[in-house]
């Protein structure tokens, strides 16, 4: 099996997210929102905190994008007439989508606009382009603000970027204060042996890893794509959003020279920090690198085994003493894809695992990382991993609006 779902981890007592406790007196909400690369939808995930410590995520609303704003979004990656107009309202339309999903939330839990402290929202990613001080995630944060009646925390990546980083990865900080294996909690918890060095991986559209040393601030970087390229060529071939559990990929054989080609790309000679996007491994780029003739089922399985080597290449040479790594992201779903990721990793000892083992649904942990970023903007404390984004110090992430 790819990954072990059951038992009780050995360092289960490390954070309070894994003992479901009542709320207490001192306890906020928190409710993160993300839209990621694979333009599927909005995931909300209501997180609680105790003012900086986590305590768990209790819920997960998703609501989906429509064929039609899913094509809007993508239009937008290109340069194109009526570029504002059209990015405006579909930031509205966007937000609007944000509000029924935590209003979906707020339904399913019995809770009210009034006990959420705010809503970390990350916004759709249109346009990456660190190289020139910009990162734009379409969202309109004071319509989201009205609609839910809920302060709200948004454009976390600009202020990262004013400080020289790349906006991205986000999530690191929050991997380590929730995943990272401390000697601390060993000697608490009298388990023998050093505290490990841990790798998160995240495969949404884009992959990307945290590198988790127990005594050191956290690292990582995009990888190269993730579910990206699969499903821009099962929806240009057969009008599919994705491959369920990597069936198709599974009848096809990797293409020797494509293959090559693809690992040629020069994002995978830049040194880290570096984050990418659709700005550079999009449908076209691929479709560019074809000779023509290929069948369809090789061209998707050279995908997957491209995405699982780049994973691989960006670990073993970043993190060559890890052991475990905890896979997250919708991209765990794609069974051929962890198969061929745990066929890589093999050889070098290291295992994969679900988040789910460290206390986090896989499919819950972006979401949730937007809460705690919110939390981390209404404490008032820095949340950028600025050793992973090159950012020349911690900086208060974000920008808040209130209702």
């Amino acid at each position: 099996m790819p990954f072990r779902r059951t038992g009780r981890p050995q360092t289960a007592l490390k954070y309070a997210f894994r003992i479901r406790q009542p709320p207490t007196m001192n306890s906020q909400y928190y409710i993160g929102i993300m839209s990621g690369t694979s333009m599927d939808g909005a995931d909300a995930v209501l997180i609680r905190m105790e003012g900086t410590q986590w305590r768990e995520a209790a819920a997960h609303a998703f609501v989906p994008y429509s064929d039609g704003l899913r094509q809007q979004l993508l239009d937008l990656q290109d340069v194109g007439a009526n570029e504002l107009h059209r990015s405006r309202m579909l930031a509205q339309t966007l937000s609007r989508l944000y509000a029924q999903t935590v209003g979906k939330l707020l339904h399913d839990t019995g809770l009210t606009p009034t006990q959420i402290t705010a809503v970390g929202c990350h916004g759709q990613t249109v346009r990456h382009a660190p190289e020139h001080g910009y990162s734009i995630q379409l969202a309109d944060l004071p319509l989201l603000a009205e609609l839910s009646g809920i302060l709200t925390v948004g454009d976390f990546r600009s202020r990262d970027i004013a400080a020289g980083g790349q906006g991205a990865p986000l999530v690191p900080a929050f991997h380590q204060a929730l995943f990272a294996d401390e000697n601390t909690t060993r000697v608490v918890l009298n388990i023998g042996g050093p505290a490990e060095t841990r790798v998160v991986l995240n495969i949404g559209g884009i992959s990307n890893i945290s590198i988790l040393p127990p005594d050191a601030p956290a690292a990582g970087f995009d990888t190269g794509p993730g579910n990206m390229l699969m499903d821009a060529w099962m929806r240009h071939i057969w009008q599919l959003p994705y491959d369920q559990n990597g069936e198709k990929a599974a009848q096809g054989q990797v293409l020797p020279e494509l293959f090559a080609t693809l690992l040629d790309h020069p994002y995978f000679s830049l040194p880290h920090p570096k984050s990418t996007g659709r700005e550079l491994f999009s449908l076209d780029w691929l479709q560019g690198r074809l000779k023509g003739g290929e069948r369809p089922e090789d061209v998707l399985k050279t995908l997957l085994e491209y995405t699982a080597q780049t994973v691989f290449d960006a670990v073993v040479s970043t993190a060559p003493d890890v052991r475990n790594i905890y896979v997250c992201g919708g991209g765990i779903r794609n069974g051929a894809l962890t198969a061929s990721l745990n066929t890589l990793f093999a050889p070098k000892d290291i295992r994969l695992h679900s988040t789910a083992e460290l206390g986090l649904d896989p499919q819950w942990v972006e979401a949730a990382a937007f809460g705690w970023l919110a939390a981390c903007w209404f404490n008032r404390l820095p949340g950028n991993p600025h050793r992973a984004t090159g950012a020349s110090k911690p900086c208060i992430l974000g920008a808040g609006h209130y209702a």
